[in-house]
């Protein structure tokens, strides 16, 4: 299986940057690649074979799902590893930079859609998810 890395750089410290990928009230402000989109809901019970669930919408309500995640290894503030319902596998890389943080995702590709596509798709919600924790 092909993995996919991205990376951003968030103007925030280590543990707000943390805080503001895994808690539910952050995450629903950030969870999606277009404006047309939304996240309405995400829960978040973060350790070794707990699950994330979060729900995706278009906007107009034309089409919606659910990302399921359970996971396998969490060390705060580091690294967070998780399997996606159809098992492929993501890795989340929290590493401090001054006052900043860069994180990084590798992610199993899936076949469905174009490996491009897949990497655009991802980066654009860790983009949402950089400019939300440095601007709060």
């Amino acid at each position: 299986m092909q993995s996919i890395t991205i990376e951003t750089l968030v103007a925030a410290p280590t543990d707000k940057a943390w805080d503001y990928y895994t808690l539910p009230e952050h995450i629903t402000q950030w969870n999606f690649a277009d404006p047309s989109w939304h996240c309405p809901s995400a829960e978040n019970d973060l350790r070794v074979g707990g699950k994330y669930k979060a729900r995706m919408e278009a906007k107009d309500g034309s089409f919606g799902f659910d990302f399921e995640t359970t996971y396998t290894e969490v060390d705060k503030h580091k690294k967070i590893v998780y399997v996606i319902g159809d098992g492929r596998k993501v890795e989340v890389l929290f590493q401090p930079k001054g006052d900043s943080t860069n994180v990084k995702i590798i992610f199993d590709a899936e076949n469905q859609n174009s490996l491009e596509l897949q990497k655009n798709g991802w980066q654009a919600i860790l983009d949402n998810y950089a400019k939300y924790t440095g601007s709060n």
